[in-house]
């Protein structure tokens, strides 16, 4: 029997398998980054992946690889390996956990909105989790520190819970459908001030610009200012459509015999509406922008313009790794 030919040893799986530059090519990445599939598989199967891949960087091919083999094993190992360091990532903080956890985190602050303990308890749940997946994501260039991690997760909290209460108090006298967005609006603010902080590192020093081939030109704080810009945008759309779609079908739900028969459905419910919601919404605001970003070399600090204008007079454009 004749064996397949041998895989060429020149795929590029550092990057991305599909184009990057248009958003189904992103959007399909972000689905085989985000699935939650990726939770249920065993020790063994993640080490082989490892072993595949690592392997394969090094040059060495395994007898009958396929190329569609490959690829999966690449994605397995994203999956749950540290990018920068190569240690095996805690499994919430995963990428392939935001949906499942998120959906059961979103769907109970959107459940338990109605009294003030619960509003505290669920918003501090979900800080939580936050500053599990930003230090389980965090970049090997920036590393975040203790004392970092901790003011980011106190004052995100604080922001998280501060704008819940006020603004549940603000709709007391209003229709019931507004008080149900008083959750969204709280993760939204809590976004607006957790990533800045997290990230403050690369506000203060910059992120490093490349050119196209990926040699590295500077480091730029305007280039940081627009990739903390593009993850909080992407971080308030994933969060959109799960906290702004079931409140609308619940609260129609919640008027009709249904709900008021089974009552203890309620909350399993809602966590089924949000979790649809995630499954698509969150590879699909991932997408949203490119991993590698870009922006005009006349838009960066006089003195990086200047800096990279010496290495290359007729560049026109630089490149950065946004972050998620």
């Amino acid at each position: 029997q004749k064996m397949p030919p041998s895989l060429p040893a020149t795929i590029n799986i550092r990057e991305p398998r599909w184009d990057q530059s248009t958003f189904q090519g992103r959007a399909k990445h972000f689905f085989m980054v985000t699935d939650p599939r990726n939770l249920l598989l065993s020790g063994a199967t993640l080490e082989e992946a490892r072993r595949v891949v690592e392997d394969y960087r090094a040059g060495t091919v395994h007898p009958g690889l396929t190329e569609d083999q490959l690829w999966r094993a690449k994605y397995i190992y994203d999956s749950a390996f540290h990018p920068d360091t190569g240690e095996k990532m805690i499994l919430v903080g995963r990428m392939s956990a935001q949906v499942p956890m998120n959906m059961t985190i979103t769907g109970c602050m959107l459940t338990f909105y109605r009294t003030t303990p619960a509003v505290l308890f669920w918003q501090w749940v979900n800080q939580s989790f936050n500053a599990v997946v930003n230090y389980t994501n965090r970049s090997g260039d920036a590393p975040i520190t203790p004392s970092q991690l901790g003011t980011a997760y106190v004052s995100a909290t604080t922001g998280a819970v501060v704008t819940a209460l006020g603004l549940k108090s603000l709709t007391k006298h209003l229709p019931a459908i507004i008080g149900r967005y008083v959750p969204f609006a709280a993760v939204a603010a809590a976004n607006c001030i957790n990533i800045p902080l997290m990230r403050q590192r690369e506000l203060k020093l910059g992120i490093p610009v490349t050119d196209e081939n990926g040699n590295r030109l500077g480091e730029s704080t305007a280039a940081a200012q627009k990739a903390i810009f593009q993850v909080v945008v992407s971080r308030i759309g994933m969060a959109a459509p799960a906290m702004a779609i079931p409140p609308v079908i619940m609260n129609m739900l919640e008027k009709r015999a249904f709900l008021k028969r089974y009552p203890y459905l309620n909350a399993p419910l809602q966590v089924s509406l949000v979790g649809l919601c995630l499954v698509f919404a969150t590879p699909l605001c991932c997408a949203l922008f490119p991993q590698k970003s870009s922006m005009p070399v006349s838009s960066l600090e006089p003195e990086v313009q200047e800096q990279i204008r010496k290495k290359d007079p007729w560049l026109e454009t630089v490149y950065f790794n946004k972050g998620l």
